[in-house]
């Protein structure tokens, strides 16, 4: 973990994001207090915390799903965590509207509680499969602190329009995920995302004009960088964020990938 925070603040990240499968050995190694020391030693300012299972679910998977909240709750509160994320029903089983929209009003609740925001990111494969459906779960809950997290690959893959991001309430977004990728699905949509996103402005996404419409939208928080491929993965720890880094800023700036990257803002440093 420290190699990781400290190889994203040398690349000019000022966010960084922790799983929850991650987070027990993380606080097992360093303890809150060392992580919160670590963040704050290497200038990080905005801490994305994400993964709380079956957050909808009152059957056998409760029990572990409530101790994952507890631990994340617990860790927002010590950390001082921006925002919780959390995702959708990928099986896309059959589910209750009215159930959904009073779990997530009570876990927007909690995380109020804690200091943090709660963002719902929406996949094309799930139960929330566009932007249009991630609002209508949040405004149907009705809890101020919750809202949708934006992500260029599902928001792209979902077949959504970029001007539609101009039009989203400005408090409903509790964060922006950037990356890009091929024309064409490989596999199925979940093997296309983990195994063959691209950075930004080396696939067909038109992120500019994603940067711009939520820009219009009156966006101007930080801007994130979620890029999951085996590219990725195989290079070095500060290669890989250095890149994903240098390619998210230019395109941010309007700048061509042989450009000299200005200040890299507020990025994500990849998983």
């Amino acid at each position: 973990m420290r190699e990781r925070i400290e190889a994203a603040s040398a690349a000019g990240y000022r966010g960084f994001g922790l799983l929850s499968d991650d987070l027990p050995a993380a606080v097992t190694a360093y303890g809150l207090g060392g992580i919160r020391a670590m963040l704050d030693d290497n200038g990080i300012v905005d801490l994305e915390l994400e993964g709380i299972p079956y957050w909808w679910d009152d059957g056998a998977r409760r029990q572990e799903s409530d101790r994952v909240r507890r631990d994340l709750l617990e860790a927002a509160e010590a950390l001082g965590a921006r925002h919780i994320k959390v995702t959708p029903d990928v099986d896309d089983s059959p589910w209750d509207r009215g159930i959904w929209t009073a779990k997530f009003a009570e876990l927007a609740a909690q995380a109020d509680g804690v200091g943090a925001r709660l963002g719902i990111e929406f996949f094309p494969w799930s139960n929330i499969k566009t932007l249009r459906d991630g609002l209508r779960l949040v405004d149907d809950a009705g809890h101020e602190g919750g809202g949708v997290i934006i992500d260029t690959w599902h928001f792209a893959r979902g077949h959504t329009p970029p001007s539609d991001l101009a039009t989203v309430p400005l408090h409903r977004i509790i964060g922006v995920e950037l990356n890009d990728a091929d024309k064409h699905v490989v596999g199925t949509l979940f093997e296309d995302t983990v195994h063959r996103r691209r950075y930004c402005g080396e696939g067909s996404f038109d992120v500019t004009a994603m940067i711009s419409a939520l820009r219009t939208a009156g966006w101007q928080g930080p801007w994130r960088v979620e890029i999951l491929s085996d590219e990725h993965r195989e290079l070095p720890v500060t290669a890989a964020v250095s890149r994903a880094a240098a390619s998210a800023r230019a395109v941010l700036n309007g700048l061509t990938r042989e450009s000299q990257p200005r200040s890299a803002g507020r990025l994500r440093p990849p998983r």
